[in-house]
């Protein structure tokens, strides 16, 4: 019987799973050659509309985070510029399925190498395509892993994380990943545990694993006693979260007795079909780039998603962004393409460079807000005069709604704090209706380390001191200036950091809604 092997690792979505090991990595099953490059190229086309469509059949059945990255994969296997190479190949001799593996592993190399943090990041999805189609040419399923596995491998494409039967236990463990990715979110949104980025880890292991995802670390071939320890920690971990909804009901406070806000993000309208308006205090950030898919959405499709959302809050506030575009997001016909997106043409900089665009959110805004209420946030802000000339934009399609007839309202306008001039100088923004931190962007930019990077999430941590002295400065400002001051990013909804945003002197957290009842326990617990 092998000896235990304890790999430590960086956790990524919070959770215990005990079970048998499947290597997500083995090679898919061989492709039957045809006889003509012509039955090749009539191969190919098929297993990418055989992907195409098994893919628009995930888009039905999933929520709107997976569905974002679906309809990105399937615009890239409808993209000709990704399969002409390939098609190219076969009418030189290459059978179908060395032809398209030839054709994406060189994207897939391009991307990898890339200096940026964006696109290295892509090539994930581009190995994801790559072997959609590969299973598709060979009606190869990928091979169903037994209920309750742990996932085990390098990397985990979303497909195969969305194909996976996670209602009966089960997890993931990654020698590479990242916290940051498409998958890692998914994972946190339905509980699944992860762990990524592990030391050390032999190539192929088989048997019983234990997973704990709450601290980073897998045991394989585990005796006896690490199984009863692991035990008991996966049953203080369950009490913790039945212990949690106790208090999803409640207006959430301190220990003290301090109390503090609980709003929520979603992305698309639906996603607050499945929240209780009773459970949190609003919604501290609607995020509109998702809105903005294979074609950009018009005045009436904006204002509808718009309204509904708060509709649904009532009298409680909704904060919408202004399309956060760029960086991370890509946009077909609105975004470019540059070397170093994250520090590029993205949020407010792109919006103000795409007016035509701009003004049509802007006027859904305008007559979405009679109907709740509404404020709007810019995001990427850096400079007081990006403030003021949105602000002004805002002012003007007013002015043309009055003109005409049509019902509107202007909202508080406020700004993200992402970008570190502003945290650093927010004087510059003292007549701003309210601040928005943006803890994932605010972090990296501090730290010079990408959110979406394995290798230096060790520094990507907002409870780093010269992180959290931004954020308790920017409180404080806040407070003086009588401005209202709140958090929207990831660390809002750990409880391992909402101690210390706590006493930076936030009092305005908003979380994804898997987190309010764990995010409402972790505040009950911190003294001040």
């Amino acid at each position: 019987m092998p000896a235990p092997l304890r790999l430590q690792g960086i956790p990524a979505s919070a959770g215990y799973a005990e079970g048998p090991l499947f290597d997500i990595d083995r090679p898919p099953a061989a492709y039957a050659g045809k006889a003509s490059s012509e039955e090749e190229r009539t191969s190919l086309q098929a297993a990418i509309g055989k992907a195409v469509s098994r893919l628009v059949a995930m888009v039905e059945a999933s929520d709107s985070d997976a569905a974002g990255i679906l309809e990105f994969h399937i615009a890239m296997l409808e993209d000709d510029a990704l399969s002409g190479p390939a098609f190219a190949a076969i009418n030189s001799g290459l059978p179908a399925d060395l032809a398209w593996r030839q054709a994406l592993d060189a994207e897939i190399a391009g991307y990898t190498a890339s200096e940026q943090d964006y696109f290295r990041a892509r090539a994930t999805d581009l190995l994801d395509i790559r072997d959609q189609v590969l299973r598709a040419l060979t009606d190869d399923g990928g091979g169903a892993a037994p209920i309750g596995a742990i996932l085990y491998g390098e990397d985990i494409a979303p497909t195969r994380f969305l194909e996976t039967d996670w209602s009966a236990g089960g997890g993931i463990a990654l020698k590479a990943g990242s916290a940051a990715s498409h998958v890692a979110m998914l994972a946190r949104s339905r509980g699944v545990p992860m762990v990524v980025g592990l030391v050390d880890p032999p190539a192929a292991p088989a048997g019983i694993a234990l997973l704990d995802a709450e601290h980073g670390s897998i045991v394989l071939a585990p005796s006896a006693t690490e199984t009863g320890s692991f035990r008991e920690a996966l049953s203080a971990f369950a009490g913790r979260q039945v212990n949690a909804r106790t208090f999803l009901a409640q207006p959430a406070k301190t220990r003290a007795g301090t109390a503090v806000r609980v709003q929520v993000n979603i992305a698309y309208p639906d996603d607050v079909d499945g929240i209780d308006i009773a459970t949190c205090d609003g919604v501290g950030l609607m995020r509109t780039e998702f809105l903005f898919g294979k074609t950009l959405p018009d005045e009436e499709t904006q204002y509808r998603a718009y309204r509904k959302v708060l509709e649904w809050a009532g009298a409680k506030p909704v904060t919408i962004r202004t399309v956060d575009a760029g960086g991370d997001k890509p946009v077909p016909g609105f975004t470019v393409e540059e070397g170093n997106p994250f520090l590029g043409l993205r949020g407010i900089r792109l919006s103000l460079t795409r007016l035509d665009i701009f003004r049509v959110q802007i006027r859904a805004l305008l007559r979405a807000a009679v109907h709740g209420n509404l404020k709007v946030m810019f995001p990427m802000i850096a400079m007081a005069e990006e403030y003021a000339r949105a602000a002004a934009l805002f002012a003007e399609e007013q002015a043309g709604l009055v003109a005409r007839g049509v019902a509107q309202l202007m909202p508080p306008l406020g700004i993200m704090v992402e970008v570190p001039s502003v945290a650093i100088a927010p004087e510059a923004f003292a007549g701003v209706a309210f601040l928005s931190i943006g803890s994932n962007d605010l972090t990296q930019y501090v730290m010079a380390a990408a959110r979406d990077n394995a290798a230096v999430t060790h520094l990507n941590s907002v409870l780093h001191p010269a992180v959290l002295r931004l954020i308790g400065s920017v409180a404080v400002f806040g407070r003086e200036h009588g401005i209202a001051v709140s958090l929207c990013g990831d660390a809002g909804g750990d409880p391992a950091s909402i101690p210390a945003l706590i006493e930076a002197g936030l009092r305005d957290l908003s979380v994804a809604p898997a987190q309010l009842a764990m995010a409402k326990a972790a505040i009950s617990e911190v003294p001040v």
